[in-house]
Formats: C-alpha cells, sequence, structure tokens
C-alpha cells in the first residue's frame, strides 16, 4: 500500500526538516517487509489569498490533487479523534489487508482545512487539545508512521 504525506507549505531546511525525513526513512526500511511503499511527502504552496475562505479553498484544491486515485484519506484536524499509536497502526494494518492501494494523511496550513477536505476525509485524526504549528504536526505524523510500521513489526522501538 502507498503511503502519502500531502501537506500545505515547503518545509524548510532545519531541524523540522531533518526530523521528517529520518522518520520516513525508517519507516522505508520497516515498512518494505509489512508491504507498505515508501512514505510520499507531497506539498502544495501556500495560498496567497487575501481572506482565510479562500485561502482553505485553494490550499484544499491543491491538497486533494495530491491524493492518489482510491486513495483513504486521513486528515490531521483538531476535531478529530485522538487515537492510540497502536489503533493508528491498526487502521494502517486493516486498509493494507482491505485492499486500499494508498493511504493519503493530509496537514493543512496555518488556517486549517476547508470543509471539503473534512468531508472528503475517510477518518479525522487529531494530536491532542494544543495548537501546534504544521511544520511541527508533519515531523509527529511522520513519527507515527515510523512507529506503526514498528508496531506492526514487532520491533521493540515502541514501548506502552
Amino acid at each position: 500500500m502507498r503511503l502519502v504525506l500531502a501537506c500545505v507549505g515547503r518545509l524548510k531546511a532545519g531541524a523540522e526538516r531533518e526530523l521528517v525525513l529520518r522518520y520516513l526513512e525508517r519507516s522505508r526500511a520497516s515498512g518494505r517487509a509489512l508491504g507498505l511503499h515508501p512514505v510520499d511527502m507531497v506539498e502544495v504552496a501556500e495560498s496567497a489569498a487575501r481572506r482565510p475562505e479562500d485561502r482553505m479553498a485553494e490550499e484544499a484544491a491543491g491538497l486533494l490533487a495530491l491524493c492518489p486515485p482510491g486513495a483513504a484519506v486521513i486528515a490531521l484536524d483538531p476535531r478529530g479523534q485522538h487515537l492510540a499509536s497502536e489503533a493508528i497502526a491498526a487502521d494502517i494494518a486493516r486498509r493494507r489487508d482491505g485492499g486500499t492501494p494508498a493511504l493519503c494523511f493530509v496537514i493543512g496550513g496555518a488556517d486549517g482545512l476547508a470543509e471539503t477536505v473534512r468531508m472528503r476525509a475517510d477518518k479525522l485524526l487529531a494530536f491532542g487539545a494544543a495548537t501546534f504549528p504544521h511544520q511541527l504536526v508533519r515531523v509527529m505524523l511522520a513519527e507515527q508512521v515510523y512507529r506503526a510500521t514498528t508496531i506492526l513489526a514487532g520491533h521493540p522501538y515502541h514501548r506502552a
């Protein structure tokens, strides 16, 4: 199954980018044996529209265009479910085993996600009630994808 991280904004050189790339590379090694393709991180430019609603709409169109055909979509949203790492891993495995060709994780920009993305999403996922910069959410998501692969592989990285 193909995994995609579709994100608003370019992740510039620095600590966040290094961490994302580190976790994606780690997940590549552990995911291969699990039937998971290397994670693709794809980015859409931040909208320059003046109104937040217009920015979110433009970004939403770009994000949804980045999701492969037939993909299940999990959108990162503060109103989403709070799931344990084991539940995220189980969800990935269930989709893989059910023949889902791709799983696209969507991270919005500074204004959040348009309703069109939330409506398209198969699941809304939250990383807690606190507000995080979208660049940091990308790091956290990359780590959770890596953690999911280690859970599914029975690797000791994950300790409850």
